[in-house]
């Protein structure tokens, strides 16, 4: 886990249950959960296999150990691991490289939670070598704390990622708004405790109990997340 500025510890606007926002990157703030299937459909068009489209659903959103774990069985290539996560994270940081598009609505709400000086993290399942390279495009001053899937014992859908988040911000996880695109990372916001906005991508996801399902990041502004907390208290 790494801070790119300093943490704003706990500092809230007036009135507000709101403590902090902790928001996903793929899919959820970058346009990229289909550069992840593309690369892992090439790499394994490389070693002889062609990937059945179905299996989308099953490793969007997990982190690399399991989507490549699942999708080195589901083949059978003769290929490790760590050797296949190499050639995932290079094809993935080679095509971002060319193109990384912004999710609709997502630079107008981190520009908004910079003017109010809401804490906000970048919690990603994603190594840390490729949340660096996204950073770049997002603006690295708009978090006070990033956490990569490669610096907590156990990533989503566990809830390592989002409480070590809340911790490293000093807040409530009960107090924190979570946005994320699949049904893995409302897993990992939820089991931490946290407020959940649900933004699908790929794969659907229902409303439910602290969790409200929106069509875009274009439907989420921070009023609507102070309001959504205040509902849910």
């Amino acid at each position: 886990m790494t801070s790119t500025v300093p943490a704003l510890g706990t500092r809230t606007a007036e009135g507000s249950a709101l403590q902090a926002v902790l928001l996903d990157m793929d899919g959820t703030l970058v346009d990229t959960e289909g550069f992840w299937w593309d690369v892992e459909t090439e790499v394994f068009a490389s070693l002889g296999h062609t990937l059945d489209d179905s299996w989308r659903h099953v490793v969007v959103g997990g982190p690399m150990t399991r989507s490549a774990g699942f999708l080195i069985e589901a083949t059978g290539a003769n290929i490790t691991l760590a050797e296949l996560s190499v050639l995932l994270n290079d094809g993935f940081e080679e095509r971002i490289g060319r193109d990384l598009p912004l999710m609709p609505g997502a630079a107008r709400l981190l520009a908004e939670l910079s003017t109010h000086e809401i804490p906000t993290a970048l919690v990603s399942a994603s190594h840390r070598r490729i949340i660096d390279r996204v950073l770049k495009s997002l603006g690295p001053h708009h978090f006070a704390l990033t956490v990569a899937g490669d610096e907590v014992p156990r990533t989503k859908p566990h809830p390592d990622p989002y409480l070590a988040a809340a911790a490293g911000l000093g807040v409530d996880p009960a107090r924190c708004a979570v946005v994320e695109d699949t049904a893995t990372g409302v897993a990992a916001a939820e089991a931490a405790g946290c407020h959940v906005v649900a933004v699908p991508s790929v794969a659907p996801i229902t409303p439910a109990a602290r969790r409200t399902v929106v069509a875009s990041l274009e439907e989420v502004d921070l009023t609507f997340l102070r309001g959504l907390m205040t509902q849910m208290r």
